[in-house]
């Protein structure tokens, strides 16, 4: 196999990341990519933690929240007396549908 079955070379240049966990990951970019063009943190590959280039000063990890259910997230927008005022009123239109639903059979036997 010669270049032409594995494409043109480019010339590169390879960074080194690091992790809070201690893993270093090299990556590849094309020797003309512009500096603003290299991220300056990448996730690891290995545990998934932002790395950085400082090997002595790696990302700190960001907070990490718990799973929240849609319960939860419904809580976080309303308050209790706005959630009571839109049960009630969801109670209320079952209310009315189930009364019409009577009355039209009613009517009709």
């Amino acid at each position: 196999m010669g270049e032409q079955d594995r494409g043109h070379h480019v010339e590169k240049i390879t960074r080194s990341y690091f992790c809070s966990n201690g893993h270093e990951a090299h990556q590849s970019f094309a020797a003309t990519a512009n500096l603003e063009e290299v991220p300056i943190e990448i996730d690891c590959p290995n545990c998934g933690f932002p790395a950085g280039m400082d090997k002595e000063n790696p990302p700190l990890v960001a907070k990490v929240e718990p799973y929240k259910t849609h319960l939860a997230y419904v809580k976080e927008r309303r308050t209790d007396e706005e959630a009571a005022e839109i049960l009630d009123e969801a109670l209320q239109a079952i209310r009315e549908r189930r009364e019409r639903a009577a009355a039209a059979a009613k009517a009709r036997g």
